[in-house]
């Protein structure tokens, strides 16, 4: 309570500020007598300003607003709950991705499970597609021909269908198991009330018919990192980049119930969707223009801030620029065509958001505004705002200093303002002219599926040629803070200090993005999720067993942590039961690799499921979870310190890990039955090491010795030597014979014990 009260004053305090120095700026600084082109671009900068802040202030609203308006999730009786149609659309996806997707629908809670009915709606009419239905019991609705592209697809799913709920997904959005249970009950608040902690039926006064919901959004998220996590090495510093608007500003829009629907991971009401007619057919962001007529029509769009389905984001930089032109050219289409920021059907602070939504496409032209306006300045003595360093200081700095503030606690820790500038610059020379293009009328018809095909990294030079415009961005800027500086010390150079800020921290963001545009190589065909789950280990054909935790899983890859090291054969298949408290996978494993992590070794294997049913089990083990990146900004990095892991990053290229077997250090002195002796310095189950070789050793010979267990080892001289030139490999003959008598960990236990009591003794 006391922070919200804090960051409201702050809010206030802001928003006085601001709007004082915007009055400041447009009354008392254009240049209206230094020419044509001074004025000009005098007058585009206070209206970027203007325009940033404004929509700004409209979150700085909506935030103070936030508790009042969030809706209380009711506890309804299961036979309460309604039957749910589960469309989940299809274009071309492959059907592996889609696989996922589909398993986890079935594996959604409800109570009564037989009123939950999945349909895999496909565009394409593909075999494979109604083949791949039949495989998991469920609908399948082929619409082929494309008509109409994904409203066409969904229009013809609502036609055959008839359950008074829809949940819709994309195709490579995989809900968890919460999914239903956390967002149907929302639409029993118009027949159930709380009543002294308790909820009971609605008598029939108490229903109001004015409440209507239409839909309820959860957010989107991603298990893959994004390119801003991905290309600027930030997986564990930044949350993903479309989080800010789906976990925070999707959330205060229920303020203003202008809450966007988009696309997935949502519940909406059949009967309001009859009311509008359907999905909407002129424009291509569906989604956002349904939310916009089901709130014309009387309906409340609620987003809530718990995720419950997690997708895979764009891996390319042309398919997320084209994602987001589309994004940008649909959503002033929807605006257009549904007239949201003036419609009378919409009441006020409605409207006023809508202004914000579509002013906020225009955050890349004011961008490149607020980096050109230094540069015009002191590389081309442009004088675009007439004013003194001592009125800078008292109107713009205390207003920039709160704001700056404001923003921190507006972001909830999603998102700074240098990362929203960084966004903003990355986009800006691909995002200006689309905007334009659709606000004039000229539109972008096509409904265009975004790729999100894994890149591999090593087209990074063809990507270099989206990085021209800031390449040429940051030329300039160096040029002109060079003739800026150049001849000025002491006092002059302090004057000139407000110009230079801007001029550096507009290049932080540009080679921000150069370091996004040049990219980072992809070395896994599939995402590692982190999960900690137990693990059995057995060999075939042996009694031994060994328990686990898994550190990550993949698709076709899995880690698991034990605290000592454990035989484990190389290129030779071991089983692995993977559990959690509900799921289980039975796998065939192939170790991969092997190093020490901590007090203990982390193993590294390939995997395959033994059947289709531990195959369903184990995609549910790795993806029916909260996903591991990060929620939060790591505040603690700066500029500084994210330029710097940028550079280190690319310099230094990481080493693969090769080792199959644990090494373990000794120092173990042994003498063998033929009397020859040595030291063994180290043992990876397969070789020892060995040094100080004294009698009959010779190269190709072997020797024998026995454990304190009376344990046989055969050692053979091989004849190599170990990297450093120092010490002798000794192959171990005999140990598929030792593991399979069950000795192999006491054997370990033989040869570290002698180790642990000289130590003790030492210490």
């Amino acid at each position: 309570m006391q922070n919200e009260k804090r960051q409201n004053v702050f809010f206030i305090i802001t928003m006085i500020l601001m709007t004082i120095y915007l009055i400041w700026r447009m009354f008392f600084t254009l240049p209206w007598g230094e020419g044509v082109l001074n004025v000009i671009f005098g007058i585009l900068l206070i209206m970027a300003e203007a325009v940033t802040v404004g929509t700004t202030f409209e979150l700085f609203f909506q935030k103070m607003q936030k508790k009042r308006a969030q809706l209380d999730f009711p506890v309804i009786p299961d036979e309460y709950y309604p039957h749910v149609d589960v469309f989940i659309a299809t274009h071309n996806e492959p059907v592996d991705l889609l696989y996922k997707t589909v398993n986890a629908c079935t594996f959604m809670d409800y109570p009564d499970k037989s009123k939950v009915h999945i349909y895999l709606c496909d565009d394409g009419a593909r075999p494979a597609v109604e083949e791949l239905a039949k495989q998991f019991g469920i609908g399948y609705l082929g619409f082929p021909g494309n008509k109409d592209a994904k409203s066409g697809n969904l229009n013809n799913a609502l036609s055959k269908t008839s359950s008074p709920l829809i949940a819709t997904f994309d195709a490579d959005m995989i809900p968890q198991h919460t999914f239903l249970m956390k967002t149907v009950p929302y639409f029993m608040l118009s027949t159930f009330i709380e009543e002294n902690g308790e909820w009971r039926l609605r008598r029939e006064e108490e229903i109001d018919p004015t409440f209507k919901l239409g839909l309820v959004q959860t957010p989107q998220s991603f298990y893959n990192p994004d390119l801003f996590q991905f290309n600027l090495y930030a997986e564990q510093g930044i949350p993903n980049e479309q989080d800010f608007f789906s976990r925070e500003v999707n959330i205060l829009r229920n303020a203003s119930n202008a809450v966007a629907y988009t696309g997935s991971n949502t519940v909406i009401a059949r009967q309001g969707m009859v009311d509008i007619g359907g999905f909407p057919l002129n424009t291509i962001t569906e989604d956002f223009e349904t939310s916009i007529r089901l709130q014309q029509e009387g309906y409340i769009t609620y987003a809530t801030q718990e995720v419950q389905a997690a997708g895979q984001t764009t891996t390319t930089i042309p398919s997320m620029i084209k994602q987001r032109i589309r994004w940008a050219r649909g959503i002033i289409q929807s605006l257009q065509n549904t007239r949201a920021p003036i419609s009378r059907k919409l009441p006020f602070w409605t409207r006023v958001t809508y202004v914000s939504s579509f002013l906020y496409w225009w955050s890349f032209f004011n961008r490149l505004i607020f980096i050109l306006s230094p540069i015009l300045f002191a590389l081309f003595d442009f004088q675009i705002v007439n004013t003194t360093f001592w009125q800078i200081l008292i109107f713009w700095l205390p207003s920039y200093f709160f704001y700056s503030l404001s923003m921190r606690y507006l972001s909830s820790n999603i998102r700074n303002q240098r990362w929203s500038q960084v966004i903003d610059t990355i986009f800006m020379p691909y995002l200006i002219w689309p905007v334009i293009l659709e606000t004039v009328g000229i539109r972008e018809r096509k409904f265009k599926v975004t790729n999100k095909n894994r890149s591999t990294g090593r087209e990074w030079i063809a990507s270099m040629k989206y990085a021209l415009p800031h390449i040429f961005l940051v030329i300039l800027s160096i040029a002109a803070i060079i003739r800026y500086v150049n001849g000025k010390y002491g006092i002059a150079l302090f004057f000139s200090s407000i110009i230079i800020f801007w001029l550096v921290h507009n290049m932080i963001a540009l080679f921000y993005a150069l370091f996004f545009m040049i990219g980072r190589r992809a070395y896994r065909e599939n995402e590692r999720i982190r999960a900690q789950e137990d693990v059995i280990i057995r060999y075939p054909d042996s009694t031994l067993r060994y328990e686990a935790k898994t550190v990550d899983l993949s698709e076709n890859g899995i880690a698991f942590y034990v605290p000592y090291p454990i035989y484990l054969p190389e290129q030779k298949t071991i089983s692995l039961v993977v559990k959690s408290s509900r799921y289980e996978a039975n796998l065939d494993a192939v170790i991969v690799y092997v190093k020490a992590d901590g007090e203990g070794w982390r193993y590294s294997a390939t995997v395959k499921p033994l059947s289709e049913a531990d195959n369903r089990q184990y995609m549910q083990l790795i993806y029916d979870r909260k996903h591991s990146l990060p929620e939060q900004m790591n505040l603690w990095d700066t500029a500084y310190d994210d330029m710097l892991r940028n550079v280190k990053k690319r310099i230094v290229q990481p080493k693969s890990d090769q080792r199959k077997m644990p090494r373990l250090s000794l120092h173990l002195p042994v003498t063998f039955t033929n009397h020859a002796s040595c030291t063994l310095l180290s043992f990876n189950y397969r070789f020892f090491s060995a040094t100080n070789l004294q009698g009959k050793i010779a190269e190709g010979s072997e020797v024998t010795f026995y454990t304190e267990s009376n344990i046989e080892l055969v050692l053979k001289h091989t004849g190599k030597t170990t990297a450093n030139k120092r010490e002798v490999l000794l192959s171990v003959e005999n140990i598929d014979e030792i593991l399979g008598r069950g000795l192999i960990d006491q054997l370990l236990s033989d040869l570290i014990r002698p180790q642990a009591e000289r130590f003790t003794k030492e210490g």
